[in-house]
């Protein structure tokens, strides 16, 4: 665990200065020097800085160390660890970004945070069962494939993405709207998951706040951020996937969406992003493909040998696509008594992966 150097201790004295955000506290750095010069200045250099009214000004006067002092040893205490854009494993492609958070608080394996291929994946929460397929699927190619996925440990697509990275060989990031304690059960047991798996989870929210409405706009910013381009599976027109896709596109990076039935409105924020500009992608190849990230698989393909004729054909059915049980009874040439119990050894053994509706599709 690293020490929180002077650096950050100052930076988040800044940030608990009521009224300072990440733009006007990046000002205050670039007039002051750092974030330790900033403290070092009088009142009077301090009003000489544009964005500093009489307000702020009081604010910065009445600031006590002791209070980001307190902050540093409880995050001690919990394994919390902070960064300030000044300390050498601060992300680049964050600190590139104008509205940087002044101070990040990190659970976890803090190199994940300087991976070459950082990917984020975002998408709605309530989701249909086929994006979070795609995002689990996609999320577990990208992990085989040296790309980091970053998302928001939501429910939904978020999680699917998380769930897929973790069953490759890469680690995942997760990026919160809320404190590192305040976090329910379900929460505690992903970020075990992320964090034995190589990866972290952060937050610019101090370690007790609560999530509120109005973090997860601001959250957004970070995901995008972290990533040189962000995939956008499902998402309504009033979706918050699309604040995270314009702060992408703001930074100057590549924003990619999914495309769905013209008939749910819940794909209509992807269908207004392609007509915006952002890429169509029909596959976890392509998108790789199109930015450009070629490395060999380290993953194990899947080793199945049809135990019968049935089983081959079924499985070469299913190669084509996702298919009803009758359709696939029709396809294969048996009857769906016949097709059931093989359907289900199928399943059990991972190669068929049924959705609802009595579909069927090849597992992962």
């Amino acid at each position: 665990m690293l020490e929180t150097s002077a650096a950050a201790i100052a930076a988040l004295r800044l940030s608990l200065v009521h009224g300072i955000g990440a733009c006007l506290g990046r000002q205050l750095v670039e007039a002051c020097g750092s974030f330790e010069g900033i403290w070092n200045k009088s009142p009077a250099d301090w009003i000489n800085i544009e964005g500093i009214g009489p307000k702020l000004l009081a604010a910065l006067s009445q600031s006590n160390i002791k209070q980001a002092q307190a902050i540093v040893e409880q995050c001690k205490q919990a394994d919390i660890q902070l960064l300030c854009s000044e300390d050498d494993a601060y992300p680049d492609a964050l600190k590139a970004t104008d509205d940087a958070p002044l101070i990040l608080f990190i659970r976890g394996h803090i190199n994940a945070l300087s991976h070459p291929q950082c990917l984020a994946i975002v998408g709605a929460r309530k989701s249909s069962h086929e994006s979070r397929l795609i995002a689990r699927r996609w999320s577990h190619y990208f992990s085989d494939h040296n790309t980091l996925v970053i998302s928001g440990m939501a429910y939904g697509i978020d999680a699917s993405a998380h769930g897929g990275a973790l069953l490759g060989n890469t680690p995942t990031v997760a990026v919160l709207g809320c404190g590192l304690l305040c976090l329910q059960q379900r929460q505690e047991q992903q970020i075990t998951a992320i964090v034995e798996h190589g990866g972290c989870v952060l937050s610019e929210f101090l370690p007790e706040q609560a999530p509120r409405p109005e973090n997860f706009p601001q959250r957004n910013r970070i995901i995008a951020g972290l990533a040189q381009a962000t995939l956008v599976i499902e998402a309504d027109i009033r979706s918050g996937s699309l604040i995270t896709a314009n702060h992408a596109l703001s930074y100057g990076r590549e924003v990619l969406a999914v495309p769905g039935s013209v008939l749910n409105n819940g794909h209509a924020g992807c269908h207004q992003l392609i007509r915006d500009g952002a890429n169509l992608v029909d596959s976890a190849e392509q998108v790789l493909h199109l930015l450009g990230w070629h490395s060999e698989s380290t993953s194990k393909q899947m080793n199945f040998e049809p135990a019968n004729n049935h089983e081959a054909t079924i499985f070469d059915v299913l190669g084509q696509g996702i298919l009803h049980l009758d359709a696939l009874s029709e396809a294969c040439n048996l009857t769906v008594p016949e097709l059931s119990p093989i359907l289900l050894d199928l399943e059990l053994r991972g190669v068929v992966e049924r959705l609802p509706g009595s579909r069927y599709t090849l597992g992962s």
